[in-house]
């Protein structure tokens, strides 16, 4: 559950330019959203597979599943803009967001996150009582764990983070397969190595943003040489996890070992890069590119294993 845009004003106009959709898709995180969404039905999907369940005659699980994941996930990063209201004016990927132009009243969004995590888990629970559970699992790690306790006092909030943004997976898996199984955890371990990489590098970018926020991140307490030993650690432990998933055969072996060693060649050259906020961007840009075709691969791969 990470990874949202803040909105800016135009060069020529305030913020109150902007339009109600987009401060209201930017109010749930839509790009986090999306993102979720793609390894939730890959979740489903690697289940279809497994059990030889044919998914059009179950399109209500996949209904309820996605819309409800798709809410439930919303109203956490609603939650989430709720909490951050005084932190959020002082970051600059954040201050645009509508909880601090004044777009949206605190009120009101309080009111948008319980409204749209309580229909998301009655459409989770409708889908599969495992389904649901899960999601209450993903909102606590995310609104509790991460947002309100770890985020703002200790230098492990990303990894604490990381829980609940490897939880989609899950959920829809356990949509379709309650019990769940190794293909469940492997996707659930190889969304968990995947995040702190990825969000170490944006932590990077904006180091002193974060500084400035009081916000606890890697880079600013430990340092850039210290991230880039803990980015290299994550990518190491992700590189075996694909090897979870036999059934999808040699090819997605061979496809997913060269995305991450590509992406650990990158991460080794960042300790010998003059420019560390390029190579931050660059590790950035290649982590979203990394979970977008290891997930597409693994749906296309599972309906031919």
């Amino acid at each position: 559950m990470s990874n949202g845009r803040a909105l800016t004003a135009t060069r020529n106009s305030g913020p109150a330019s902007t339009s109600v959709v987009k401060d209201f898709l930017a109010l749930i995180k839509i790009g986090i959203v999306n993102s979720n969404l793609v390894t939730t039905f890959t979740g489903m999907w690697l289940a279809f597979q497994f059990t030889s369940r044919h998914f059009l005659q179950e399109l209500d699980v996949i209904l309820f599943t996605m819309l409800g994941a798709a809410l439930i996930i919303g109203g956490s990063g609603a939650m989430n803009n709720f909490i951050d209201q005084d932190i959020d004016p002082i970051m600059k990927r954040t201050k645009g967001r509508p909880t601090v132009t004044g777009r949206f009243k605190p009120n009101f969004v309080l009111t948008i996150a319980l409204s749209f995590l309580i229909v998301g888990e009655i459409l989770l629970f409708a889908a599969s009582f495992a389904a649901g559970m899960w999601g209450l699992v993903g909102i606590f790690a995310y609104v509790v764990l991460y947002s309100m306790w770890s985020k703002r006092k200790h230098v492990s909030n990303t990894v604490v983070g990381s829980i609940s943004g490897a939880i989609p997976p899950v959920i829809g898996f356990a949509a379709v397969e309650p019990t769940l199984g190794p293909g469940a955890l492997a996707l659930f371990l190889i969304m968990f190595a995947w995040q702190p990489p990825h969000f170490y590098a944006l932590a990077m970018k904006r180091t002193e943003e974060y500084r400035a926020a009081n916000i606890p991140m890697l880079p600013v307490v430990k340092g850039f040489k210290r991230t880039k030993y803990s980015m290299l650690f994550w990518i190491l432990l992700l590189l075996p996890l694909p090897f979870l998933l036999p059934e999808l055969g040699v090819g997605f072996l061979i496809l997913a070992t060269a995305l991450n060693l590509g992406w650990l060649i990158l991460a080794f050259k960042g300790f010998t890069t003059k420019d560390d906020m390029k190579w931050a961007n660059k590790m950035f840009i290649y982590s979203l590119n990394h979970m977008t075709i290891l997930f597409v691969s693994i749906i296309i791969f599972a309906l031919f294993s």
